[in-house]
């Protein structure tokens, strides 16, 4: 037998798999977690179309970043101040302080204050509503700020803290606290009413202890796209 049929008869080596075209040699895996958005690229369709519609008052800012990656918000921004309406009848409504949201609830806050919360005020007051009291969007916590148990929904972006409205225009500017009190409460029910269509969920004073300064509104998803948790 010849040589070269010799070494045809040996079994092949079985070779590893060909390495990636765009993984150099000794790089580590690809992270398969999402990227951290870069606030100096191009804007998510999300964000674009929040701009678009809500106005220049708003940037994307880096993910919140939590020491066990527990907390996530999807799309960030920080929110100083959101548009609504349209032609002379637009108006510019702020958040005090400043929030940072997820994109998505963001532009649902936005549509609750562009077709329910200007046109209560206006109807319950002659006045147009110009800033929210709220006490925090974004926060890595867990509910109610207890040492354990689920992640709130501040966690991920998609909650929000309402104190109080500001309503008209200084010196005759009219604070609306969220707390029931005299002749605000026609408007604060019927405010409380429109957030439970609005969100998912919509907690309030008289919902328990930890919300009985607060509106509480986040889209945390329920068990059907319908479904609502409103006290």
């Amino acid at each position: 037998m010849s040589l070269a049929a010799a070494q045809a008869q040996q079994p092949r080596p079985v070779l590893p798999p060909p390495r990636p075209s765009d993984v150099a040699p000794g790089a580590a895996p690809a992270d398969s977690r999402p990227p951290v958005p870069d606030p100096a690229g191009p804007p998510s369709s999300c964000v674009a179309a929040l701009t678009a519609r809500h106005g220049a008052d708003l940037r994307v800012t880096p993910r919140p970043a939590s020491p066990d990656g527990a907390c996530l918000v999807v799309d960030p921004v920080e929110i100083a101040a959101l548009s609504v309406g349209e032609g002379p009848g637009r108006r510019r409504i702020e958040l005090q302080p400043p929030a940072i949201l997820s994109c998505e609830m963001a532009g649902v806050v936005a549509q609750w204050l562009e077709t329910t919360v200007q046109p209560l005020a206006k109807g319950h007051f002659g006045r147009d509503l110009v800033a929210l009291r709220v006490g925090g969007g974004y926060e890595c916590r867990h509910r109610n700020r207890g040492a354990g148990g689920p992640l709130s929904e501040h966690a991920t972006g998609r909650a929000l803290d309402i104190f109080g409205f500001e309503i008209g225009e200084a010196p005759a500017r009219l604070s609306v606290s969220v707390t029931p009190s005299g002749d605000h409460q026609a408007f604060l029910a019927a405010i409380r009413q429109s957030a439970c269509g609005a969100f998912a969920t919509a907690l309030g004073p008289g919902s328990d202890a930890a919300h009985a300064d607060h509106l509480h509104v986040d889209i945390k998803p329920r068990g059907s796209p319908a479904g609502r948790f409103c006290q």
